[in-house]
């Protein structure tokens, strides 16, 4: 609202809903300016420390454990585009054994040597199950910056939506404000003897 603006406060074409109409406006900017960056900020927040707490419970419940190839999984189980093998990673028959001491075989995914004899890493539960990695820490934090700046997205679109709702509804009323004046006017306004 610069110079310009102060000009106008003084004109008679300066009507109470263009004051409002420029409040409002100004309102949006404050909030988009410090309000929605406070929440994307607060909402990034949030999010790391939610998927830390996460990464601290998949730790405490998942053991690395090593586990030998025993061989390819049986052609029949296997699919055509398999998203396992475009990333690098294929599923194996491996021997390994639980927490407790139990032995386990089952089909394990790896990106590591695949021949009959080696040695993969497996994530395994209490129980000895498989279960995926825990996700690492640099994962969460891209995570959790990417949901910041969801909601910063998200703050500033309801902002930017809700000056929308009421400018849109400010400029519907200054028209119906110019109808009713234009109607009271009369139909020959401006013309010679008409008393106006």
């Amino acid at each position: 609202m610069g110079i310009g603006v102060l000009r106008w406060r003084h004109s008679p074409l300066w009507r109470a809903t263009d004051r409002r109409e420029a409040w409002v406006t100004l309102g949006a900017l404050v909030l988009l300016a410090l309000g929605a960056p406070a929440a994307g900020w607060a909402g990034g927040a949030l999010a790391d420390a939610s998927l830390q707490q996460e990464i601290r419970a998949q730790h405490e419940e998942r053991r690395p454990v090593t586990a030998v190839v025993v061989g390819p999984v049986p052609q029949a189980r296997r699919f055509a585009g398999d998203p396992g093998t475009e990333s690098g990673r294929t599923s194996v028959v491996a021997a390994w054994r639980a927490p407790d001491g139990t032995r386990h075989t089952g089909e394990v995914t790896t990106s590591e040597a695949r021949q009959p004899g080696a040695r993969v890493r497996v994530w395994t539960d209490a129980a000895g199950l498989p279960v995926p990695a825990p996700m690492d820490a640099d994962a969460a934090r891209t995570h959790a910056v990417l949901g910041g700046i969801g909601v910063f997205l998200l703050a500033a679109g309801c902002v930017e939506a809700g000056r929308r709702l009421i400018v849109g509804r400010l400029v519907r009323r200054r028209y119906a404000l110019l109808d009713r004046e234009w109607a009271e006017a009369g139909p020959d306004w401006g013309r010679a003897g008409t008393g106006s």
